[in-house]
């Protein structure tokens, strides 16, 4: 154990000051995500079922935030290093201008077609009914995160995790109240169910953002001035096209290829979908630990290799390589000692009880890779500059053997819900050694920065 946790002197005062922020604010989200599936599990399991897969909306919207604050953090991170904040907040106004393309485009979807959109995941009458007034309480929401999400994600590539996680932390705990108060209809609020988990989310996201404007207008970190943050260098554009473009079409199709399995499942029937909920959610409790030290590795290193000290930086990476390992394990012990417990917290049928079951012991196995992959690909290679070799990984592997093996299981062969959910699992050990040869050649650490005018 000695070995497996050896670092330089000072490494993981450094790389906890970041870490700590960002899981606790990770497991607050997991656990909102948590107390959602319970409350709605209360009410019953269409609106378990319903919330599911109206979430994919959202899903697919955090796959983009996760891959343009990557993309962000690439070079906003390696510039921090130069303390370099006009460059910064250039870097800001693109993302902006991104989120905003994209979450406005949804919301208005979202809103005024929600049973056309419910339909891309499934067929089944009720859940169609039930996820499209989800849908329509939360479009709105959409477009506060589209703001939200970049300027925290500078935040924490300046470094100011801290106030990205209480801020994150107090929105989604906010959230918790207001759905108790609105799903069940407490004191003076009306009960609206599935409804008011929609609305409980916009209303939070509506009060994070004001938040974050009157901390623009006080912040130092970067110039306060909103017209100039649009005004963005053509070499600049050039320098995210090349390095953090990669990345976010990575995520993009990383995310439209995981949202085939909801599809997928969609028409596999509500138990399922409810099942898989449910899993999923757990998944991403115990994976906290993980995603928060990927997330902090890209802030760490990518600092580092803006001063230009690319030797500390690989010597960092590869003791991060083993907190990682380290981290995978703890999280599968955790799932598999909480696994039997799991199925008692919902209010769902037999079948989808008895899948759930199954489907939380595979995921102990799979959230190992997950992890693993997310702090190579995702992570160290992104903030090294390398982010076209995880793109191509992750598309390859994905689109050309994930997708197809999961439509085929279903819909040719008809093969039973869960044989089709462990052959969709099999991704992340598919693209698994092919990351593990990349980092372990080396070469994939640069400076990226230049003087931008």
């Amino acid at each position: 154990m000695k070995n497996l946790l050896r670092a330089r002197k000072g490494f993981y005062r450094e790389l906890f000051v970041l870490v700590i922020p960002i899981v606790i604010q990770n497991l607050i989200a997991s656990a909102v995500s948590m107390a959602d599936v319970v409350m709605l599990g209360q009410v019953d399991q269409t609106s378990i079922s319903a919330s599911s897969l109206a979430g994919q909306v959202m899903f697919l919207l955090n796959v983009l935030f996760f891959g343009l604050n990557s993309s962000l953090t690439i070079l906003a991170s390696q510039y921090w290093g130069k303390r370099d904040g006009t460059v910064i907040s250039k870097i800001l106004g693109i993302g902006l201008l991104i989120s905003l393309f994209v979450t406005v485009s949804l919301a208005v979807c979202a809103f005024f077609f929600p049973r056309q959109l419910i339909l891309i995941w499934t067929d089944v009458p009720e859940l169609i009914d039930a996820g499209a007034v989800y849908l329509r309480y939360v479009a709105v929401s959409y477009i506060f995160l589209g703001i939200v999400q970049p300027y925290l994600t500078i935040l924490k590539s300046c470094e100011r995790v801290l106030f990205s996680a209480v801020l994150s932390a107090s929105t989604l705990m906010l959230n918790v109240v207001l759905n108790y108060l609105l799903i069940f209809g407490a004191g003076p609020f009306p009960k609206m169910g599935i409804a008011g988990a929609a609305l409980a989310t916009s209303l939070s996201w509506a009060a994070g953002l004001i938040v974050c404007v009157i901390d623009f207008f006080r912040q130092k970190q970067l110039p306060r001035d909103i017209i100039s943050m649009f005004r963005i260098p053509r070499a600049l554009v050039a320098d995210f096209a090349k390095y953090s473009l990669p990345a976010f079409i990575n995520d993009a199709m990383w995310g439209l290829a995981f949202n085939m399995n909801s599809i997928i499942m969609g028409h596999l029937g509500s138990d399922i979908v409810a099942a898989n909920s449910v899993v999923s959610v757990a998944r991403d409790l115990v994976t906290v630990a993980g995603f928060g030290i990927a997330a902090a590795a890209s802030i760490m290193l990518g600092k580092e290799i803006g001063e230009n000290r690319l030797q500390e930086a690989e010597k960092d990476a590869s003791s991060i390589v083993r907190v990682t390992l380290l981290s995978g394990v703890v999280a599968g012990a955790v799932l598999l000692g909480a696994s039997p417990f799991i199925p008692g917290l919902v209010k769902i049928s037999a079948t989808a009880a008895y899948y759930l079951r199954i489907m939380l012991y595979i995921n102990v196995a799979y959230q190992m890779g997950q992890i693993i992959n997310t702090v190579l690909i995702a992570s160290l290679f992104r903030c090294g500059g390398d982010s076209k070799y995880g793109m191509i990984l992750d598309i390859i592997c994905m689109w050309g053997f994930a997708v197809p093996l999961g439509l085929l299981s279903a819909f040719v062969f008809r093969l039973p819900p869960l044989t089709v959910y462990i052959l969709m699992c099999t991704d992340e050990f598919a693209k698994m050694p092919f990351a593990v040869h990349h980092y372990r050649n080396g070469g994939w650490i640069k400076n990226i920065t230049r003087e931008i005018k």
